[in-house]
């Protein structure tokens, strides 16, 4: 990409991303800007505050996104480019709408928006178009803002996932007594609402993903490619709201019953090692396997791989460039999904009365 020229819109790097709360006096708010308007039982709240304050009451995924801000730049420097780089949450500081703010205070004309999910949802794309939009109507003389597309089948995400689950494989496939039959790969994501899932591509992009770094990872070194399967956590929603299923805690359990000794935990919904997977993956669902007989080891995420920070760039270049779909990388068989979301795409969950509630 050449360098702006200087009658060009002045542009920048926008950041979006969930937020965590920093310390304990954070955690019970952050939930409440988490849960608004889901119906969500205090009992469930209590039990999710009981897991930060675990960590001593502080997420790691705002560092997490500090270190992809720092990488991203060190990539754009690299490069000998000038884009600046703003970071904005949903649910924690920095806010949207404060960040939107800064943004228009410096003159930023157009912004290009990285969100921290790789999949398309009511959650994880259109709310944050929403919020976006929500920031920019806030702001007088707000910047124009394009969502980069998602990049669930990109090869910044897949190869780095291809190679954490392949070295990990291979790991397994040194020890004494391993047996690829009696292994199991799960690919885990965050679950959701059927009834959201059905609305959208999901389920459906995180099969291909999955599909795509477990051919790349197999067969595993010196034997044959275990056995693998897309599995659920971390849902929150009231119990009688049916939502994608098998939770991954229960799936090891009944593998253990069925004679499975070795299992593979592949986080490939999440890009940063945060709370849902350090918690609900390390914490719980590796210690339940052991109970069941089964040794777990879980998978690092793609956090700041340079070629996932690489590919953060590719996508500003493109969008910015306007490219066309064929100059464009995607490794699965759905194709490179668009820019723009299609009008019916992702819609919010509605409750009973026809009241759109807030998503994940």
């Amino acid at each position: 990409m050449t360098q702006r020229e200087p009658s060009a819109p002045r542009e920048a790097l926008l950041i979006v991303s969930f937020g965590g709360p920093e310390g304990p006096d954070d955690v019970r708010p952050f939930l409440e800007n988490v849960t608004r308007g889901r119906g969500v039982p205090p009992e469930r709240l209590d039990e999710v505050e009981a897991h930060y304050h675990s960590f001593g009451g502080r997420s790691p995924i705002n560092d997490q996104v500090r270190a992809l801000i720092a990488a991203v730049r060190q990539e754009l420097d690299r490069q000998g480019r000038d884009l600046p780089i703003y970071w904005g949450n949903r649910n924690w500081h920095p806010y949207l709408r404060d960040t939107m703010a800064e943004l228009a205070a410096d003159g930023i004309e157009r912004a290009y928006a990285f969100v921290t999910s790789a999949y398309s949802s009511y959650s994880a794309c259109r709310q944050y178009l929403e919020d976006i939009d929500a920031a920019r109507a806030a702001v007088p003389a707000a910047p124009t803002v394009d969502k980069l597309r998602v990049y669930f089948d990109h090869p910044g995400f897949i190869e780095p996932m291809i190679e954490r689950t392949r070295d990990t494989l291979a790991g397994l496939a040194g020890r004494a007594g391993h047996d690829p039959a009696a292994t199991r790969v799960l690919f885990c994501a965050h679950s959701i609402p059927a009834s959201l899932a059905a609305t959208c591509a999901y389920a459906e992009q995180l099969r291909a993903a999955s599909a795509l770094v477990m051919a790349g990872a197999a067969p595993e070194a010196g034997g044959a490619s275990p056995a693998w399967e897309l599995v659920w956590q971390s849902r929150s929603g009231p119990p009688q709201v049916p939502w994608l299923e098998p939770d991954v805690g229960d799936r090891l359990v009944e593998l253990a019953g069925q004679g499975v000794r070795e299992a593979v935990l592949v986080p490939i919904g999440f890009v940063s090692d945060h709370l849902e997977v350090v918690y609900d993956l390390d914490t719980v669902a590796v210690p339940l396997a052991a109970e069941h007989g089964i040794s777990a080891v879980r998978v690092p995420t793609v956090g700041t791989d340079e070629r996932f920070v690489r590919m953060i760039v590719e996508l500003v270049d493109e969008r910015r460039d306007d490219r066309p779909a064929d100059a464009r990388r995607a490794l699965s068989g759905l194709g490179v999904w668009p820019d723009v979301c299609a009008a019916g795409c992702c819609p919010a969950p509605v409750r009973p009365g026809g009241r759109p509630v807030s998503g994940r």
